[in-house]
């Protein structure tokens, strides 16, 4: 029976030198591959010059590595974002947005090829759930948008938030978190890194669980769980009581607050009554610390039918409930830079008599 290749950029160090072992070659040698994959971003074992012409072979018959494949990019005009189509190899595709800050670079990468989750303002949402990425597929988002800059303009900073629901795909994530924090090879602090999730509450005590330092931000985008649970299915099984025990539980277990972000409808959660019992609801979450909010006025997708409301005018409401918020930077209007519009866009363009 032949044996079946592993992907090899999905492999932590440890488990690269146990391959590298059982192949005959010293461990070295899987320290050269890992630094070349993940420093060097050398996708060929065929141009890795510090390995014989005869162990490169032996490389091809055991690994597989799949390279980025740029299938669309997008230059915003009105600021320094830029969207990437990556296509994938079973022909599926994901998004990546790269964000310029004062602090930094900033990718937004996608976790799944579609969602599960079904919220009702999301443009991934309608096209439905495909399959999990690996480690590498995350990990080729980051190291293919890289690719297009010097190295004073790589990536410093990761979001969690594109195509898909990170904690759904809990293991690959995880993976690909201690991959891309790996000293031996792009070794960026998970201090950069946050992880969005829509409410998946037992993914959330397990995550707090491993104590890594990273931020957590949960999307509420609602204060009462029935406008919660008509926005978000995922609420119907974790409602908010059950979502925000498992918030308090984060921050008793790591020490880092969670950020909650909160997509402002006009008409659906934007009122002062809404404020109001969002205060209430958030107040006893961190005792001791003022819950931080991040408003961002809903993308006008084409389908759902919802409208902006007033962020600015949320904000103050908040303000008086002695919660934080802040109003997001909308960046790449003018490329559709929120996840899953862009595949959206090009599945469409795909279909029959299209």
């Amino acid at each position: 029976m032949e044996q079946q290749k592993l992907d090899i950029l999905s492999l932590l160090p440890d488990e690269l030198e146990g391959e590298i072992r059982a192949m005959g070659a010293p461990a070295f040698r899987a320290r050269q591959i890992f630094r070349q994959l993940h420093r060097k971003r050398v996708f060929a074992f065929s141009e890795m010059t510090e390995l014989s012409k005869q162990f490169q072979q032996q490389l091809n018959e055991r690994f597989y590595i799949n390279p980025p494949k740029i299938r669309q990019k997008l230059d915003s005009c009105v600021d320094d974002t830029v969207k990437y189509l990556y296509g994938l190899s079973d022909g599926s595709s994901v998004e990546t947005v790269r964000m310029v800050y004062h602090h930094g670079v900033t990718a937004c990468i996608s976790t799944q090829v579609g969602c599960k989750m079904g919220c009702q303002f999301c443009a991934s949402a309608p096209l439905g759930f495909i399959r999990n990425l690996s480690a590498s597929e995350m990990l080729m988002q980051i190291y293919g948008t890289d690719a297009d800059y010097p190295e004073e303009e790589q990536i410093s900073g990761i979001v969690l938030m594109g195509i898909g629901e990170p904690l759904d795909n809990y293991d690959n994530v995880l993976r690909f978190l201690r991959l891309i924090s790996c000293k031996e090879g792009r070794n960026l602090s998970l201090r950069h890194v946050t992880l969005s999730s829509c409410g998946l509450v037992p993914q959330i005590r397990r995550l707090a669980d491993e104590q890594l330092p990273l931020t957590l931000s949960v999307s509420l985008h609602a204060a009462e769980d029935s406008v919660r649970s008509a926005l978000m299915p995922v609420n119907r099984r974790y409602p908010l009581d059950a979502l925000l025990d498992a918030c308090a539980y984060y921050f008793k277990k790591t020490g880092r607050r969670v950020t909650f972000e909160y997509a402002v409808i006009a008409g659906e959660n934007d009122s002062q009554q809404a404020a109001r019992i969002l205060g209430k609801r958030l107040r006893p979450v961190f005792p001791g610390q003022r819950p931080h909010v991040n408003l961002i006025p809903v993308n006008p997708v084409q389908g759902t039918g919802f409208h902006a409301g007033s962020a600015a005018a949320f904000q103050q409401y908040l303000a008086r409930e002695g919660i934080n918020a802040t109003v997001r930077r909308t960046l790449g209007e003018d490329i559709q830079a929120a996840c899953g519009q862009l595949r959206r866009d090009q599945l469409g363009a795909e279909a029959p008599g299209a």
